[in-house]
């Protein structure tokens, strides 16, 4: 079942196309990514998707509704975490945790949605003295609170310390894990290969990719690349690229430079154990988001655009 649909879909701004033509599907149960650099269009879709803005053209359904036209139901049936939110300084999380339980009929026991996030000790906490990370978890606790069959994460993670991110990734995955959709946007893509079930690439204000993580990798990543140091000189006759999922081969004294696909490195172990070559370091470096990107796009993803 899909929960979210967006068909054809366009944002301009004046003589500015944020979002250009855009279709696709999120899946109920599946934590799916909008990935892409800084000013590439994820926030303006995302809030087209939750209905805080409206599209030139093209259509959007969420649940089966429309995001404006049914706000009032979505807005019992979705969460939302926004890229830029505030709550009154001087507000403690529990003030702030009542307050926000008073919208709905039968709001999630607070208490223990903050159990749940790891910040139960923080009750008596103003806003102003959280950290980053203790901040966007109430944030998402108040995102929570009604039970949303789907929740919008948009750059959840942008102003944490590593630590922080690391511990988020393990709240998202959680809260997938009890049943809720996630859409999130993001421009850090080891996020999105660790967190998403499938991504959608957006560049420009385009859809140029979009899948499994392992999929798009398999697909537009380029090969495994293995650096080897043997022991010994290779021999002049040694032409690996003889095997089947080898695509180059360079050989330099004792090292050699290997890039291949699947199983290629067990097969260029094999081949090199029946040489009698012994291998004295190895180190593989696998294709990532970051080289989908960089292959569909010709540039970086950490190359920052302005939004």
């Amino acid at each position: 079942m899909n929960v979210v649909v967006c068909e054809d879909v366009t944002r301009r701004f004046e003589d500015v196309t944020a979002v250009d033509n855009v279709s696709l599907q999120v899946e109920q149960g599946e934590i799916f990514g909008l990935i892409g650099p800084n000013g590439a269009g994820k926030t303006t879709l995302l809030n087209c998707i939750e209905g805080l803005d409206r599209p030139t053209s093209g259509d959007i359904s969420v649940l089966g509704r429309h995001p404006i036209t049914d706000r009032h139901e979505l807005t019992l049936r979705t969460g939302v975490q926004l890229q830029s939110a505030a709550l009154p300084p001087r507000v403690t999380v529990a003030e702030a945790m009542r307050l926000y339980s008073a919208f709905y009929a039968d709001p999630t026991p607070w208490p223990d949605l903050l159990t749940t996030l790891g910040i139960a000790g923080k009750q008596q906490t103003r806003v102003e003295r959280l950290s980053g990370g203790e901040r966007q978890r109430v944030f998402i606790a108040l995102a929570l609170l009604h039970n949303p069959e789907v929740v919008f994460l948009d750059e959840l993670t942008t102003a944490l310390d590593p630590q922080a991110r690391l511990a988020m990734w393990e709240v998202v995955a959680g809260i997938r894990d009890q049943g809720t959709t996630v859409v999130l946007t993001t421009h850090y893509m080891e996020e999105a290969e660790h967190l998403c079930d499938r991504v959608g690439i957006i560049d420009h204000g385009q859809i140029i990719a979009l899948d499994t993580v392992p999929a798009l990798v398999r697909d537009h990543a380029g090969d495994t690349t293995a650096r080897l140091t043997l022991t010994q000189r290779s021999p002049a006759d040694l032409d690996l690229t003889t095997i089947d999922e080898v695509t180059t081969a360079q050989p330099d004294g004792v090292h050699l430079t290997v890039q291949g696909t699947g199983g290629f490195l067990q097969d260029v172990m094999t081949e090199l154990t029946s040489r009698d070559l012994r291998v004295a370091d190895l180190r593989a470096t696998s294709p990532s988001l970051e080289d989908v990107f960089l292959n569909l796009t010709g540039r970086a993803m950490r190359i920052e655009e302005p939004a």
